[in-house]
């Protein structure tokens, strides 16, 4: 018990001075970096929790994905960040508005729990045992069944997604051939083939 305890605040302590050195770190590619490092450290919280599957997911899908593309980008555009933060004092305002939002849904989240605990060890659906079935297979029995239509919109949406930017940011170059699928299904026999005749002992 001890030894989790130890574990638990070396992952958490590590995970809020990484997200601190996030906000506060000139460096964009540090900042990244330190963002990896707290989902890193995000996931090995969840693995105590016994969520290994949101755990993986942390890894795999945002370090292994938007991480690593968000560091590529900052890395190979040259963002003048002294410049942006020109701007920085005109949206305090708004800022500090949407912070003492997110401050107040904070307590409120924190004052329930410590005021009545038993909302929270009473969910709606029932956890099933972790002996009998593990975390990875009681969540796709959950989503692939009772949450299935979500999954298979928010799959469409996300499909939707991806074909617009694809066409937003397909340029075409001039002079580089293409398919014309089109054209090709519309040719028909007399103009695609040219029949000669050829005399003997003569080339065309």
């Amino acid at each position: 018990m001890i030894l989790t305890s130890l574990f638990f605040y070396l992952f958490a302590g590590v995970t809020v001075a990484s997200a601190f050195m996030v906000i506060s770190s000139r460096n964009p590619v540090h900042s990244v970096l330190f963002l990896i490092l707290a989902f890193v450290n995000s996931a090995a919280l969840f693995l105590m929790l016994g969520a290994e599957f949101l755990a993986m997911i942390l890894i795999v899908v945002y370090v292994g994905a938007v991480a690593v593309l968000f560091l590529f980008v900052v890395m190979m555009l040259d963002v003048d960040f002294a410049e942006l933060r020109q701007g920085f004092l005109q949206y305090l305002p708004v800022g500090a508005i949407i912070g003492l939002i997110l401050l107040v849904e904070l307590i409120l989240v924190v004052g329930t729990y410590v005021i009545a605990p038993e909302m929270t060890a009473s969910p709606i659906v029932p956890i099933p045992d972790p002996l009998v079935i593990s975390n990875t297979e009681a969540l796709g029995l959950l989503i692939y069944t009772k949450y299935i239509y979500f999954f298979q919109a928010a799959g469409m949406l996300l499909l939707v997604a991806m074909i617009g930017a694809i066409v937003l940011t397909l340029r075409h170059k001039e002079g580089v051939k293409r398919q014309n699928i089109s054209e090709q299904v519309a040719r028909r026999p007399e103009t695609s083939i040219e029949v000669r005749k050829v005399e003997s002992g003569k080339g065309i």
